[in-house]
């Protein structure tokens, strides 16, 4: 007499290769294999969670993941999350998974592209403070810059920059970012 497989292990008995229409998993995976695209999936199902709302609405996911990630997003307890973002990795599974990455992956560079921005602005500024010739190479690099207001903020930073540290204001210096920032490119 044959044995059968318990009904929640999704065998065939009478072929005995995984059941490919119950969980849509590939017959030739191992169990080990099964295993990590699961993990794969939960971890993904993390990042898509951690996006903004704006970007969360942009992606085309089902109305069930949409509220499973809502209400993971709502659970307070430790368990609670743990166990939400199971069911988040489980409804994963139907979900499409290269336009999931893809917007983790647009969400990544972006803020990337955004913090490098802020990092240029942040060493022009310093260089303006620094060097006269910073001037020359900013207005060459960017010729529409109004120059009499640009050298004003150059100079109040210079004079703030030469106060001891305690009796410095950083307003001047705010002002010159401020006035940088938006001519860079993104």
């Amino acid at each position: 007499m044959s044995r059968r497989a318990a009904p929640h292990r999704g065998i065939d008995v009478h072929y005995g290769q995984a059941d490919e229409a119950e969980d849509g998993a590939d017959p030739g995976l191992s169990k080990t294999q099964l295993k990590q695209k699961a993990h794969d999936l939960q971890t993904l199902g993390e990042s898509v969670a951690a996006l903004s709302d704006e970007r969360l609405a942009a992606v085309d996911i089902s109305d069930a993941l949409r509220h499973a990630i809502e209400v993971w997003r709502k659970t307070k307890s430790f368990e609670g999350k743990r166990r939400q973002m199971q069911y988040v990795g489980k409804l994963m599974r139907g979900a499409d998974e290269a336009a999931l990455r893809e917007a983790v992956a647009a969400a990544t560079v972006g803020s990337a592209r955004a913090t490098l921005a802020l990092h240029q602005a942040e060493h022009w500024r310093a260089e303006l403070i620094a060097d006269d010739e910073a001037m020359t190479r900013w207005q060459q690099a960017h010729p529409d810059t109004d120059t009499q207001q640009l050298r004003s903020l150059v100079r109040a930073a210079r004079r703030d920059a030469a106060l001891p540290a305690d009796r410095r204001n950083p307003r001047s210096f705010r002002e010159l970012f401020q006035f940088i920032r938006p001519m860079l490119p993104p």
